[in-house]
């Protein structure tokens, strides 16, 4: 606050209160320090508001409606099903995301970070200027945390409305769409389109890349592609965006396929081509911070940035915008500005598609491996092979790891597979430990239980299957 002339000083600021934002704050306020937190809209930024729980939350909403109108086991079946989307929606908001929310805010207050609502842009090096509707404050800090995410992209000739709409909005409907088409057939766009497919909406997707979920090995995305069939989504690939005319009731889409220009009608446009790091406006350029050429903020291996005491985490450095990279991240830039010998190490960063199955990819590739001089050796095992998941109707997919030949070491390790968000974990500790594969297969893993696939696939890497 402001009294006369006389500015506030603080001592270490965080700009932005997502999951990396508000983890930063918490644990610089554990490490001791005098903690001020900023934020101009919602605590849980865009993953907790209006990114990954609530996308979750209508993932398992639309898989139960969906195998209630269509179960997939014999001898189970339901007379009458309804579906009342506005009743999913507030659930979502209140019984999710706001319980969730809630306790981020508790627990802000419990370890005494005062939080300021507004938007913070840097005046000099180490002077901050708060702006709300009420007006602005100034404040002078010792050390500084960006960590204000990114905002999705807009393409040329699909302006955002009410019926073209980025994730935020089409999280946000109040009516189920009859018709959908999406624009990006990557994370997002991909989990969306199962989530309104299970539902019963007529899905489109259209895709710029010669395949969907171009980031995962396409053994594995065939999985999801036959998944997606099975739905009656639409495939349509090499394509090109081009225009949207909006009415009052319904959207026309048209786009270029191989030179062959082809239209749409549909409800609701969803646009998921990307994300943008959210750097414009904190008037880095005042202080000397620098961007490379995407406006991402340059930053060492503790999240430092060209300037000393100020610091960036996020989908606004370089890297995979993940959340769980970005509370990694606030975590070693708050115990770096306490001054512990930290770094960051990308050793093995998971990401997973909450797709249908769920596809999950941790460490090296294949391909990577290899650029990297390993002597390679892929080992998988098919889900079919699994009596948990035989036994669960979701006998889809496969586990694949990544290993040295010569030494057995665990580089990396795909999987699509029932549960391949929680799997995908265990080898994300065997690359982190340097475990080997025979490490994984004297690891006793309960019976029944799907985990069994990673110990089975270590296995086959050894040459003694038990179960293929």
């Amino acid at each position: 606050m402001v009294v006369g002339d006389f500015e506030t000083s603080l001592e270490t600021v965080v700009i932005g209160a997502g999951p990396g934002g508000y983890v930063a704050a918490i644990r610089a306020a554990q490490l001791g320090q005098s903690v001020t937190l900023i934020e101009k809209t919602h605590i849980g930024g865009t993953c907790l508001n209006v990114g990954c729980i609530p996308s979750k939350a209508l993932i398992e909403a639309s898989h139960h409606y969906h195998d209630l109108i269509s179960s997939p086991f014999k001898g189970v079946s339901a007379k009458e099903v309804s579906l009342d989307f506005s009743e999913i929606q507030e659930w979502k908001d209140n019984q999710v995301v706001k319980k969730l929310t809630d306790g981020i805010k508790f627990l802000l207050k419990k370890n005494n970070v005062t939080v300021l609502e507004g938007t913070g842009y840097f005046m000099d090096e180490n002077r901050i200027r708060v702006m709300h509707e009420f007006g602005g404050e100034t404040y002078t800090f010792e050390n500084a945390i960006i960590a204000t995410g990114s905002t999705p992209i807009e393409i040329p000739g699909f302006k955002f409305n009410d019926r073209v709409l980025d994730s935020t909005g089409i999280l946000a409907l109040e009516e189920l769409p009859k018709k959908l088409v999406v624009i990006g057939g990557g994370y997002i766009g991909s989990e969306l389109a199962g989530v309104f497919a299970n539902l019963g909406t007529e899905v489109t997707i259209l895709e710029g890349q010669s395949a969907i979920l171009p980031n995962f090995d396409k053994k594995l995305v065939s999985y999801v592609e036959k998944s997606f069939k099975k739905l009656n989504v639409a495939i349509e690939t090499n394509a090109l965006a081009k225009s949207a005319k909006t009415t009052a009731d319904n959207v026309l889409v048209t786009y270029e396929v191989n030179g062959e220009t082809k239209e749409i009608e549909c409800d609701y446009v969803l646009v998921s081509v990307g994300r943008r790091p959210n750097t414009k406006e904190l008037g880095l350029e005042r202080v000397g911070v620098e961007l490379d050429e995407r406006g991402l903020i340059k930053v060492n291996d503790q999240c430092q940035t060209t300037l000393d005491h100020v610091y960036a985490i996020g989908d606004i450095i370089p890297g995979l915008a993940l959340a769980h990279k970005a509370s990694y991240e606030g975590k070693i830039a708050a115990e770096a500005i306490d001054g512990q010998d930290v770094a960051v190490d990308y050793k093995a960063m998971p990401a997973v598609c909450f797709t249908s199955p769920e596809l999950a990819s941790t460490g090296l590739t294949k391909k990577e491996a290899e650029e990297k001089g390993y002597s390679v050796k892929v080992s998988e095992f098919p889900f079919q092979g699994n009596g948990r998941a035989l036994s669960m109707n979701k006998a889809e997919g496969l586990v694949q790891l990544v290993s040295d030949k010569e030494t057995g070491e665990v580089l990396g390790g795909q999987i699509a597979g029932v549960n391949a968000s929680d799997l995908i974990s265990e080898i994300t500790l065997a690359i982190e430990t340097s475990a080997s594969i025979e490490d994984l297969s004297l690891t006793v893993h309960p019976h029944p239980t799907v985990s069994e696939t990673i110990m089975e696939a270590a296995e086959v890497g050894l040459g003694l299957p038990i179960h293929i």
